[in-house]
């Protein structure tokens, strides 16, 4: 299988200085094989590879989850012809895009779980609440019932003395 030139120096930039990250770590990370890397390697020591492109250019990895959400999309409506191009020119596999779909997924259904538990606690929550509002009510219709007695009471016994 043929990567482009920006995947192969993305990945390339992570092995060498001053990433100096293993081949077999990288070659894990981004789905390809720790042979392919090591070939890349040897091939870049010896002269005949040489890396291109801009340094600074975010490799697939660095992207955020907006821009690889806006480069999913984007990616997803070109049609297979069409697609090949378009990774080559933003230095991307196509692996890649399914990598981000699998992990735009995770954090969606992340975020779902975690609404769903916190809408959970606050139905908890509502119903303490609501026990404690009709404990307060009781409370305070028993004190107006036992005030509404009391003056009933005093009332009645100031009638009583004076009559």
């Amino acid at each position: 299988m043929k990567y482009s030139e920006g995947f192969r120096n993305a990945v390339l930039r992570k092995v060498l200085p001053p990433e100096n990250r293993s081949a077999y770590a990288v070659a894990k990370e981004v789905g390809i094989s720790p042979i392919t890397v090591q070939s890349w390697l040897a091939r870049v020591k010896d002269g005949s590879l040489e890396l291109s492109g801009n340094a600074s250019d975010p490799t697939p990895w660095q992207r955020g989850p907006a821009e690889k959400l806006k480069l999913l999309l984007e990616g997803k409506s070109l049609s297979d012809d069409a697609r090949g191009e378009w990774l080559r020119q933003h230095g991307l596999h196509s692996e890649h895009l399914s990598l981000w779909e699998q992990e735009l997924e995770g954090v969606v259904t992340d975020k779902q779980q975690d609404l769903k538990q916190e809408n959970s606690q606050l139905k908890k929550r509502i119903k303490e609440l609501e026990r404690e509002l009709g404990r307060n009510q009781a409370a305070m219709a028993e004190a107006l019932a036992l005030l509404t007695l009391k003056k009933k009471a005093e009332a009645l016994f100031r009638q009583d003395e004076e009559g």
